[in-house]
């Protein structure tokens, strides 16, 4: 008769389970010290409101003329912004109208904002690039040129003014001006002695 001896040694048994209790355990330790990893909290980005620009420069040409009036502007020490080179260090184009083509609006305005305000001379420019509309010149056109100083200041016009477009492929200069280091502007510094800022390939 075969006996069975209850203190029997079941210790290759026992070794198996400790080695799978020490995996499970190593491999929540990972997971836990991942954890934080893998998804980390979101970081709170300051969002602001406040309209962006801190020189902003607008032109507006009557809306029933299908007339394509381009905006060219030139910040201190900074390379022309218009059609053909959308973004400099200061400006940014925000806005090319072509007059009627593709336009949703029917909207004939231009506009660029200026991230800064650095000292010295600012040039604004006009450039009628074609006109389709049986009324091609002269077009009057309204430019107004706004400052805010501070990101929750107020947008302040500091010049504004009509300047007259005679015929396609026309480059005036509607306005050149000075701000101090504090984005005021400087006395008497506004003329509009013409300065080409529209390149020979555009």
């Amino acid at each position: 008769m075969l006996e069975i001896d209850p203190l029997e040694d079941d210790s290759g048994g026992t070794v198996f389970r400790d080695i799978i209790m020490l995996v499970l355990a190593g491999f929540v330790v990972i997971v836990l010290l991942l954890l934080p990893h893998i998804n980390p909290p979101a970081v709170a980005a300051k969002q602001s409101m406040d309209p962006p620009g801190n020189v902003m420069v607008e032109i507006r040409w009557p809306d029933e003329l299908d007339s394509d009036v381009d905006l060219w502007v030139q910040a201190p020490g900074d390379t022309p912004v218009g059609y053909s080179n959308k973004g400099g260090n200061s400006f940014n184009l925000l806005r090319d109208d072509r007059g009627h083509l593709r336009d949703a609006s029917n909207l004939n305005y231009e506009v660029s904002y200026s991230r800064g305000m650095p000292a010295g001379e600012y040039v604004i420019n006009l450039h009628l690039y074609n006109s389709r509309s049986q009324i091609t010149a002269p077009i009057s056109v309204d430019v107004v040129v706004s400052v805010r100083r501070t990101p929750t200041a107020p947008a302040r016009q500091i010049v504004s003014g009509k300047a007259l477009l005679r015929q396609v492929g026309d480059e005036i200069t509607a306005f050149r001006f000075k701000l101090d280091g504090k984005g005021h502007l400087v006395t008497d510094s506004v003329h509009n002695i013409f300065k080409p800022l529209r390149s020979e390939k555009s």
